[in-house]
């Protein structure tokens, strides 16, 4: 499986990639740190075949670090850039999770299982990242987590609505004829 069937969903349509990355802007501003990257990164997977989904995973990722450098006026300092490029690895490290976890779910689970997959490895590697550099492991704390996985969860399945609704629009439109 490279990809769940969604027809509106392909290499070639701009539109939909268009949509997420102005999506993920909108959530970094809203969100800025809690951005819900491996939501996106598991959208990403489900919906586009790997070499796009990783493009679009990046784009995404892009999206979030200009909105913080260029609004939220993140600081140019070597920690704050070194933690954006980390988050840009463990974004395409999810949504490769996300595939290979939805490729291996039985039927309606794959959105489920890729979701999960993605959060798990998104804040265990954030975790582990943190812990290594003797960073403050305090705001890990289940309360915070469940918070961040809500979100996650939300623009994750509010987005998996929006592919299902326009999937449901394009089969439905009469084909055209050349």
């Amino acid at each position: 499986m490279t990809r769940l069937s969604l027809p509106i969903i392909d290499e070639r349509n701009l539109l939909w990639s268009g949509a997420l990355i102005l999506v993920g802007a909108f959530f970094s501003l809203a969100f800025a740190c809690a951005a819900p990257l491996a939501g996106f990164a598991a959208i990403a997977a489900l919906t586009s075949a790997r070499r796009n989904a990783l493009a679009l995973t990046a784009a995404i990722w892009f999206a979030n670090q200009l909105v913080g450098f260029t609004m939220l006026h993140y600081p140019l300092d070597f920690e704050t850039l070194a933690w954006g490029g980390a988050l840009g690895i463990i974004a395409l490290i999810c949504c490769e999770t996300a595939r290979f976890a939805a490729r291996f779910a039985v039927g309606a689970g794959a959105p489920f299982a890729a979701l999960a997959a993605s959060f798990l490895v998104f804040e265990g590697a954030l975790f582990a990242i943190t812990r290594a550099v003797g960073g403050d492991v305090s705001h890990y704390a289940l309360a915070s987590v469940a918070r961040i996985f809500a979100i996650n969860a939300c623009a994750f399945f509010g987005l998996w609505a929006a592919a299902l609704v326009c999937s449901t629009i394009v089969a439905l439109r009469p084909a055209r004829h050349a």
